[in-house]
C-alpha cells in the first residue's frame, strides 16, 4: 500500500462489505494476494456452519435448505451463466431482474461481476492470465482462492456493457450483501414463525438460519466452483479444446448440468451443455420449460456441425 494510506485502508475495506464501490489503493504487489479483512464474512460464513450442532435438525429445515439449493443453482446454471455471460437466449426486463435477485442471494456476488470475470475466463482459460485456472495456480488457489484478491473484487465493466446499461443490475452489483443480508433475516424469521404456530415441526429461527442460509449457501457455492477445479482436472475430453475443460457427469449431476464443462467449451453458444440426450442437464429442461410459459424465448441450441465433429 501507498504511503499515507495506512489509516484510511481498514475502513475503507470494511465499507466495501457493504459498497464494492469503495475503492481501496493496494501496492501492485499485493493485487494477486488473499485480502484476509474483506474475505472475513465469507471466512465466517464457514464457522457458521458449526452451529449446527447447537440448532439441531429437522426435516423441515432439511427441506428448505434443498429447496433454496435448487432454487439458486438454477438462477446461477440459467442465468448468471448461461443468460449474464453467454447472452444464449433472450427474456423480458423483469424476468430478467427476478432471477439476478435470486443470484445475488447465493453471496457470489453480483451478475456484472460474475458475467464479467466469467467471459473473461472463456477468453484466456488455461492460460496464465485465467485466475481461476488449475493447470497454471493449482486446485486450492482455482476452487476458492482467485476471488479473495484485491485484483478479483474489481468489476470490469468493458466486459459486459451490454449488462451495465441496467441501473438494477448495477445496484444488486454495487451492494452485492443486500440481498444475502434479507434471505438470512428472512430465514430466521421463518424459523420462528413455524416454532410459534407449527412447533410439531421441531423447527426454529436459529435452526432455520443455520441450515436454510448458512449450510445451503456454502454448499452451493462449493458445489458451483468445482466447475473452476474439478471440471478442468477430471473426466472425459469430447473435443480438443485449448483448455483442459472435461465434461464429468457426477459434476453435471450436481451442478445441474454444468458438468459439461468441455462440451460447454467448445461451443459456449449454446443454452443446452448437455449435447446429447443422456447427458442430464437440469437447467436445459428448466429453460425450456420457462420457455413454454413464455419466460424466456430464442433458446440457441447446439449446431449440427457441433455434434457431428463430436462423433460420440
Amino acid at each position: 500500500m501507498p504511503a499515507g494510506h495506512g489509516r484510511s485502508w481498514p475502513g475503507r475495506t470494511l465499507r466495501r462489505w457493504v459498497d464494492t464501490s469503495a475503492t481501496v489503493q493496494v501496492d501492485e504487489g499485493r493485487e494477486d494476494r488473499i485480502d484476509w479483512l474483506r474475505a472475513a464474512p465469507f471466512v465466517a460464513m464457514h464457522l457458521a456452519c458449526l452451529a449446527v450442532i447447537g440448532v439441531g435438525v429437522s426435516p423441515v429445515a432439511l427441506g428448505v435448505a434443498g429447496a433454496l439449493y435448487a432454487l439458486r443453482m438454477f438462477a446461477l446454471t440459467g442465468f448468471y451463466h448461461r443468460y449474464f455471460s453467454h447472452r444464449t437466449f433472450q427474456t423480458s426486463r423483469a424476468v430478467q431482474f427476478v432471477f439476478a435477485l435470486i443470484g445475488a442471494s447465493c453471496v457470489q456476488r453480483g451478475p456484472l461481476w460474475w458475467a464479467a470475470h466469467h467471459r473473461q475466463h472463456h477468453r484466456v482459460a488455461d492460460t496464465p492470465a485465467d485466475p481461476h485456472s488449475p493447470r497454471v495456480h493449482g486446485f486450492l488457489w482455482s476452487h476458492v482462492g482467485w476471488f479473495l484478491t484485491p485484483r478479483n473484487f474489481r468489476t470490469d465493466l468493458t466486459r459486459v456493457p451490454d449488462l451495465a446499461k441496467y441501473p438494477e443490475l448495477r445496484w444488486l452489483d454495487r451492494f452485492d450483501i443486500a440481498v444475502p443480508l434479507l434471505l438470512a433475516v428472512a430465514m430466521y424469521g421463518l424459523g420462528a414463525l413455524l416454532q410459534q404456530v407449527a412447533p410439531q415441526l421441531g423447527t426454529s429461527g436459529g435452526q432455520m438460519l443455520v441450515w436454510g442460509f448458512f449450510v445451503s449457501t456454502i454448499v452451493l457455492f462449493h458445489a458451483t466452483v468445482t466447475i473452476n477445479s474439478l471440471a478442468h482436472r477430471f473426466g472425459r475430453r469430447r473435443y480438443a479444446t485449448k483448455d483442459d475443460s472435461r465434461n464429468n457427469l457426477w459434476l453435471a449431476l450436481l451442478t445441474f448440468g454444468e458438468g459439461w464443462h468441455n462440451n460447454h467449451h467448445f461451443f459456449p453458444g449454446s443454452s443446452r451443455q448437455g449435447f446429447r440426450w443422456w447427458e442430464v442437464d437440469m437447467t436445459w429442461y428448466g429453460l425450456k420449460l420457462m420457455a413454454m410459459l413464455g419466460l424466456v424465448r430464442g433458446l440457441k441450441p447446439v449446431p449440427a456441425w457441433v455434434l457431428a465433429r463430436a462423433g460420440s
